[in-house]
């Protein structure tokens, strides 16, 4: 017989202090950003206090990620934004990189056939087309209030007169002080001439403030003409790269219809593909919803399992019908129905099923983890959920010379070789298939719940593969377990994602009753890590509540 299941009181709020959830979360009554970089989310809330909408501020703080969050704020990577407007609109941007044109799906592998994971994580030959840029200026062109000069400028004065270094940034850096030495124009910015960054010191980017005062004063065409694009195709080519010029001119973000859910009185909008998200937080709610737990169910062994058999068939089907919508046909009403959420229930015991005995769905007829997320609310109603990545910690480490920015390995996102791992363990089939001009797939999972048709959660995480199960759980702490904002994203997580068919947990999150449970009924406990770095926003009853990751030094800024 098992013993106790449930995680006591006690254990539920040494978890909760050990990640730095005070259950205190900022407070605002005009709206709040929330970001992994205290200055970018001051300069969002300070577009919000100059009369800006919540898309203004998101793009400020987006530009100014670029500069003091360079593990993943970014020009030279890509992302997504899903936008809630004050009239009642959803919509989301997809601004994810590209594969360049001259790519095909074998270029990773060798004679043999065996795939170099090496030329899809480093060097030019990991890059994809960037999107940044584009998807940020295309949401403020189509949904903002302020002019361009106004939202970039913040950033283009951080980069320009620099800014202290905290702490943990500067950890960041000394940790990868060695591969920065081997690329020139990487040294040049991100080492003290070789030397490593202290604590306090300040950081200028006099090149990337140029590149910015370029697309201040040209828009699209300061980044994807002209001369950064001929520096970031010449160097990418140099180097044996595939982007060239004529790839950067024609890339555009793409407006896309959003994922819709309903969970117990919520409506959920995230995003579709080329993100697996939406659909995976989707689909996993659909079959939560079945189950009843109370709040001393947090984290007992009964939840546990719960949940990670739910995941182990949710990340098959991501890994077998998941790609860029444009080349490939996802099933995306059927993997989001009811119909088939009542099949993956069905198939949820009492024990756990191995990972090799479960295959994905089959349809009826008819990805670092150095990642970056951003929350905004107004007083207006609008809220904007944004997630931008590099890939791995910044990117492909190369700074592109003469613009200051650096550039993504993001190829690494799609299945080089489908049934192979990547660097996150994520396997793929030829939905996700490299194709020139397609999008690779992506975990990236901005999301915000409705309530009664207003904005009332605005949420994301990096974390690469494991992006999806926190943010289900942040959504699953504030829906099934009240949890305050700062609560449900500091609270200790798990992740499974079916291969490895392992459970991942963080320090303090299970306690040992739990584990032996869980073992006991078949399932195999891995080692601890650290799980996302969520940065959200509730706003109830007239006020608004951020709180950013304690695992990250970001911040919440009210008005």
């Amino acid at each position: 017989m098992l013993i106790s299941s449930r995680i006591t009181i006690f254990a539920l709020l040494l978890a909760l202090s050990v990640f730095g959830a005070s259950g205190d979360p900022v407070r605002s009554s005009d709206g709040m950003v929330v970001s992994a970089s205290k200055l970018a989310s001051d300069v969002g809330a300070e577009i919000l206090w100059k009369g800006g909408n919540a898309i203004d501020a998101a793009v400020a703080t987006g530009f100014a990620l670029a500069v003091t969050h360079p593990t993943a704020g970014n020009l030279g990577g890509g992302g997504f934004m899903v936008i809630h407007l004050e009239n009642g609109k959803n919509t989301t941007i997809d601004f994810r990189e590209k594969a360049p044109a001259s790519t095909h799906k074998n270029i990773y592998l060798d004679k043999d056939g065996n795939f170099n994971p090496s030329l899809s994580t480093k060097g030019y030959t990991s890059s994809g087309v960037p999107g940044s840029v584009e998807g940020l200026l295309f949401a403020l062109e189509k949904y903002g209030t302020m002019s361009l000069q106004e939202v970039i400028q913040p950033a283009i004065s951080l980069a320009k007169n620099g800014f202290p270094i905290e702490y943990r940034f500067a950890e960041s850096l000394s940790s990868n002080l060695e591969v920065f030495n081997h690329y020139p124009s990487t040294a040049a910015i991100f080492t003290n001439k070789g030397k490593k960054f202290n604590e306090g010191d300040t950081l200028f980017q006099t090149d990337l403030a140029a590149t910015l005062e370029m697309i201040k004063l040209h828009g699209r065409k300061g980044f994807y003409e002209g001369k950064i694009a001929g520096l970031i195709a010449e160097q990418s080519l140099s180097g044996g790269g595939y982007i060239t010029t004529e790839d950067l001119k024609e890339y555009r973000c793409r407006e896309r219809v959003p994922i819709h859910g309903f969970y117990k009185g919520y409506e959920i909008i995230s995003m579709g593909p080329p993100s697996s998200g939406g659909i995976a937080v989707v689909q996993t709610l659909n079959v939560m919803e079945r189950f009843n737990f109370s709040a001393d169910d947090w984290n007992s062994s009964e939840y546990i399992h719960t949940l990670v058999e739910i995941l182990k068939r949710v990340y098959a089907d991501r890994a077998e019908h998941l790609g860029d919508i444009d080349f490939y046909p996802v099933p995306i009403d059927w993997l989001t129905s009811k119909i088939y959420s009542d099949e993956i229930f069905s198939k949820i015991g009492e024990n756990a099923t191995p990972s090799s005995e479960i295959k994905a769905g089959i349809p009826i007829p008819e990805e670092s983890e150095e990642t970056t997320h951003f929350s905004v609310m107004d007083k207006f109603g609008n809220a904007v959920s944004t997630t931008v990545t590099l890939n791995s910690s910044y990117g492909n480490k190369i700074v592109v010379e003469g613009a200051g920015f650096l550039l993504n390995n993001e190829m690494d996102d799609f299945s080089a070789k489908p049934g192979t791992p990547n660097q996150f363990g994520l396997v793929g089939s030829e939905a996700n298939a490299i194709e020139p001009g397609k999008r690779m797939l992506s975990s990236m999972t901005p999301t915000i719940l409705l309530k009664d048709n207003k904005p009332f959660m605005v949420i994301g995480s990096p974390g690469g593969s494991t992006i999806i199960t926190v943010v289900l759980q942040c959504v699953l702490n504030v829906a099934d377990f009240k949890m305050n904002i700062s609560e449900a994203v500091g609270a200790a997580k798990i992740h499974h994602q079916w291969l490895p068919d392992e459970i991942y947990y963080e320090e303090y999150g299970l306690s040992l009753d739990v584990i032996n449970n869980l073992r006991e009924r078949g399932h195999i406990i891995n080692s601890k890590r650290v799980l996302g770095r969520a940065e959200g926003i509730l706003f109830k009853d007239g006020v608004f509540t951020g709180a950013t990751d304690p695992r990250g030094y970001g911040k919440a800024s009210g008005l």
